[in-house]
Formats: C-alpha cells, structure tokens, sequence
C-alpha cells in the first residue's frame, strides 16, 4: 500500500474529526477490538496521558520534550496535524515516515477486517500509533486525547499519568451545568493506577477530579503552581513550584503567559512519571529549546508573520495577551481569520481583541465545517475592524503582507487547518 492508498483507506470511513461538537452511540467497543486483533500493542509501552480543552497540545509536547532530554525513547501522538497526517505519530521529536505510516495501515486494514464493530478513522489512525510505538520499541507514549476522554480511542491505555489542562467551552452546548459534565468527560483517563495532574483552577470541580479514583491528584495552584512569569526574549523566564522542588529563572523558548501554564502542568506529569525530582540541566534543555508550531510561531519579519491555531474564545483571549505583551510594538496589525462550525466568528473576534485599527483578512479552509469568509467578515466589522474576504489562504496571506508593510503584524489565527496552509505557504 502506498501513502497514498493508505490516506485513500482511512478516508473511506467515518470522519468524526470532520463533526467535531456531534456525539453519539459512544463506546470503545471498536477500538478494545482492535488492540485486541492487533495483540494489544498498547500494553507495550508506559504512558501519559493528555486531555484539556486548550493547551494539551503544548502540554504534550513539554511532557515528550523533558522525556527526551532524560534520555528515553518516546512516542507522542497528536491530533489534528498542519501539513501531513505523518506528524500526529512522532518518535523522539520527529515524524513517521510516509513509508512506515503507509505499512502500518496496510498491516491494520487486513486487521480491520476481522472486526464485527466498523472502526472510525480516528479509531484506525490511533490503532496505527499504538502500533508503530509497540513496533518501534517506544519506552513511553505521551498520547493526545481527541475529543474529551472516557471514550475516546486513545483511552485504551492505562495512563502511568493523566492529565487535565483545563475546561472550557468547546463540544458543548453551554447548557445546565455544563463545566461539570466536560470535567467528568475529561477525567474519565484517569485509571485507578494513574497519578491526575489537573491544570484547571475552578475548586468547584475539583471534587469530580478527584471522585474518579485515581491513585493520587495534583492540582494547580495548590499543589504545584507557576509562582513567576516575565517576559523575555523570544520566550519567558518563569519559576515553577512542584511537589518536588522550585525551580527558579527557568527559560521557556516560546511565547505566553499560558505556555508559562503549561509548563508547569508539563514539568509536574513528567515528574510524577519518575516518582522523583528533574535535574536543573534536563529542564533547561527541554525547555529553552522548545518549539511549538503554530501556537504563537514566528515565522517570517518585514511584516513580521506569526502563525497561531486559537480556536476558541479562551484561546483567543491567551493569543490577545500575548500579543499586547510580546509584540505590542508592531502596527497595523492585520488578521488572516477563518473559523469552523459549530464555532462563533463574533465571539472569538471579541475575545481576541480585534476591533477598531485592525484589519481582518477572512479566508475559508478546505474543510466541510468551514464558515463563510462573509460571515467572518461581518463579525469584524461589527467589532470596529476593517474588513474584507479572500478566496483562499495563499491569497488572504498575500493580501494581509501587503495591508500590514514592513512595520505592522499579520496574525494568521482561528483554525489550526488555516494555520497549516499559511505554514506550508
């Protein structure tokens, strides 16, 4: 099977990724079956486990980054991907091939089969990535959550550490008591082994972390905590509190005050992996030479370009922040805008403090759940910025250089598929 078969295969199923916010008849019946066709490939390597409605992402990409500079072989799998579905599978940093990928889901196809319940493509890429990290002799995977948790496909495992960045307002109709029923999804990772490392502060659903029965619970703010946090150049100084120690003046090679939050978040999982404190010199290098594409990614000056995947007003209030703080100094600034139902253009704009003085370039993506550049750019106008629409990425890029000159900002932002295009742009 070539690459291009296997993309050809995974296509020909049910794309809940395509749906996201829709939810229904959910079981890990199909996925369980799989592992067990498969021989249970993730039974073959330890774990960490991340879910969040924001961060988890970067909160991942820390936890992978202090494993490796410890020295261990390390998988991390990820959803969704910016240029290739080969970068959801990494090992030590770097991405699948196209020829194992392509392997991999020729080996599963025949696997598949076999099975009375249909996999999703979810459940088949994550049955790829479970498989390839058993395959290639990972010794721990630190495995994104896609949607939610207790019954996503990557919760097959039994997580050595769960965690829980924080809970906001996407998948969810924002009915009744709805904080509380995203938690006690979320939390559903946690197995009765598995340590719970919690980022999210609000103390009135601290009782649904820790009625799930895991062996133990961390919570920000109490029991480790981000105690400093300055700006720097390209990135920030910050001190964190862990049950384990304080940790002073550490660098942190990316932008904002919420990437500062993860690292807390990130350095306290890997911690409680080893059961013991990390060397000063083990977190200087994962951390001052982190990278984290298109989360707040710098990528292009005179105008300077800064690509990042906000896609929801929590996210978009983070990316306001930073870029008052690290790059307030830049103007026009000039946003290369599109979005994806169920979402809401106007409320995103809000948070992300676009209004009078800005400009939005709106764009569509090569998605079904894209929104209308029209509608994006009645939003913004709405909010007092000066708008106008674009037929696709490459144009909205080009077109937003030229509104922002050698001293202004293009922020490319709303959507991680338009950051994805713009980056490969």
């Amino acid at each position: 099977m070539s690459f291009t078969e296997a993309l050809r295969y995974l296509d020909s199923h049910i794309n809940l990724e395509a749906r996201a916010g829709y939810f229904e008849d959910l079981s890990l019946n199909s996925m369980e079956k799989l592992m067990e066709l498969s021989g249970d490939p993730h039974t073959a390597f330890r774990t960490i486990h991340v879910t969040g409605t924001n961060g988890k992402g970067s909160t991942a990409t820390m936890i992978a980054r202090l494993l490796m500079a410890q020295g261990l072989r390390v998988g991390r799998y990820s959803s969704p991907h910016l240029s290739s579905i080969t970068e959801r599978i990494e090992i030590d940093g770097e991405a699948v091939s196209r020829e194992l990928f392509a392997d991999e889901v020729l080996s599963l196809a025949a696997v598949a089969e076999l099975s009375d319940h249909p996999p999703s493509y979810f459940e088949l890429l994550t049955a790829t990535a479970y498989r390839i990290f058993a395959a290639e002799a990972v010794e721990v995977a630190v495995v994104e959550v896609g949607v939610l948790g207790r019954f996503d496909a990557t919760n097959v495992i039994n997580a050595d550490v769960a965690v829980v960045t924080n809970i906001g307002t996407d998948h969810t109709d924002q009915v009744g008591d709805w904080r509380r029923n995203i938690a006690t999804e979320k939390v559903g990772i946690a197995k009765a082994e598995s340590t719970l490392v919690v980022g999210e502060t609000d103390a009135d659903l601290h009782d649904i972390f820790e009625g799930e029965g895991a062996a133990s619970v961390l919570f920000a703010d109490t029991d480790f905590a981000l105690t400093a946090d300055l700006p720097a150049v390209g990135g920030r100084l910050i001190d964190l509190r862990t049950p384990r120690g304080l940790y002073e003046e550490v660098y942190l090679s990316v932008h904002g005050s919420h990437q500062a939050a993860n690292a807390s978040i990130a350095l306290t999982a890997v911690e409680e992996f080893f059961d013991s404190a990390l060397p000063d010199d083990v977190i200087a290098e994962a951390f001052g030479e982190l990278r984290l594409p298109g989360r707040v990614e710098l990528v292009d000056k005179e105008p300077t370009v800064i690509l990042d995947g906000a896609h929801n007003p929590e996210a978009a209030e983070a990316l306001s922040l930073t870029l008052a703080t690290a790059f307030s100094g830049l103007s026009p600034r000039v946003f290369v805008l599109a979005a994806l139902e169920p979402r809401d253009p106007a409320a995103f704009i809000d948070e992300a403090g676009i209004g009078p003085g800005d400009y939005v370039v709106a764009t569509p993506v090569n998605s079904p759940r894209s929104i209308s550049p029209e509608r994006i750019a009645e939003a913004a106008t709405d909010a007092g910025a000066t708008a106008e629409t674009a037929s696709e990425t490459e144009g909205a890029v080009e077109r937003a250089r030229i509104l922002a000159g050698d001293e202004g900002m293009v922020i490319v932002t709303g959507s991680l598929y338009v950051v994805g295009e713009a980056r490969d742009i």
